[in-house]
């Protein structure tokens, strides 16, 4: 069975603030450990009420120190937002503190509305279009042998695997280009996701890191003990999301029943959309769903997320998640 891993937006729950988030943060990370996820990744966001993982390398830290085996990794750092020079810095500081277990997705969005991403420019001339200069400057940062004068200290050296995120073939393009893995943003941005997946893998040029390609999707689960509950319990992320997607974003907000049937047609119809690529039932349920889009995809990995108000009904989610998981790689076993 394909490895699971977790995406943590290190969520403020309405009534909460940034402390509660990043103690539920590393809770949810040990627990993550011990069930078995592969990988715990970060998100950069940027101005969002609802988000406090902004400053994604320190929350990476926190993390870290805080587990043993568990790979921590940014999912992803958004590389306009910064110099190559700091992020080689920070990541090289991290895998200093941590050997072995840190990994470094990069994306060209700046993760925040315009106005704030104004105010994050690292200087005048910063342009998303560099995007692809800055991962090949950033790799020659962290090389054994970079061409630079300037050396990254720490972070010379550092074997930090890179990732490439995106949510369009841009990404999937530069990705089987540079021959590193690529994740695909397929939890918030389906619309393109089987075509960048096309394109990524009929375009994969080998590289040091990687020898043939390797996908991991995003994919929202809301599980819980029975269908009802967890249909109940995604209302949380689905009201997070209207909010956001009109102007309003907010923190979590609590779950609402009848949140769906109160909506009009055009938020529904973005709903569906945007969040197709979502399992939400008890086990049986969300062993199903997951089956059916690992079947549709390949994917090699699974990355997932859970918006859940409640941090115990949050905990419950990806315990159930991982339970799946290890009775469908029991059966793939014949046992």
């Amino acid at each position: 069975m394909i490895p699971f891993s977790i995406l943590d937006l290190s969520p403020i729950a309405e009534g909460s603030n940034p402390s509660a988030s990043f103690r539920n943060t590393l809770d949810l990370a040990q627990h993550g450990e011990r069930w078995g996820y592969q990988r715990y990744w970060l998100a950069e966001h940027h101005g969002m009420p609802g988000i406090a993982s902004a400053a994604t390398a320190v929350v990476m830290a926190h993390v870290a120190g805080g587990t043993s085996t568990i790979r921590v990794g940014a999912g992803g750092i958004m590389l306009p937002n910064h110099s190559p020079l700091v992020i080689a810095e920070q990541f090289g500081t991290l895998e200093a503190l941590f050997p072995g277990r840190i990994d470094l997705g990069l994306g060209r969005a700046p993760g925040s509305d315009h106005t704030t991403a104004r105010a994050l420019r690292r200087n005048l001339e910063s342009d998303a279009d560099a995007f692809p200069q800055d991962v090949l400057e950033l790799q020659d940062y962290m090389s054994d042998n970079p061409r630079q004068r300037v050396l990254a200290v720490p972070g010379k050296g550092a074997k930090v695997p890179m990732w490439i995120l995106g949510s369009s073939t841009f990404g999937a393009q530069l990705a089987a280009h540079l021959g590193l893995p690529f994740a695909f943003a397929s939890h918030f941005a389906p619309q393109m996701m089987m075509q960048a997946l096309s394109l990524y893998r009929a375009n994969f040029q080998p590289s040091a890191q990687l020898s043939k390609p390797y996908v991991m999707l995003g994919f929202n689960v809301f599980a819980a003990d029975t269908n009802e509950e967890a249909h109940f319990r995604a209302t949380s992320m689905q009201q997070a999301f209207v909010n956001l997607r009109t102007g309003r974003p907010s923190q979590l907000p609590p779950p609402k029943a009848g949140y769906l049937e109160s909506l009009g047609l055009p938020e529904r119809a973005m709903l569906d959309s945007v969040l197709s690529c979502t399992a939400i039932g008890a086990a049986d349920t969300v062993s199903k769903q997951i089956q059916d889009f690992i079947a549709r995809t390949g994917a090699d990995e699974l990355m997932i997320t859970s918006q859940i108000y409640a941090h115990a009904q949050r905990l419950r989610s990806y315990e159930i998640t991982a339970e799946v998981r290890q009775s469908l790689a029991r059966e793939q076993a014949g046992l």
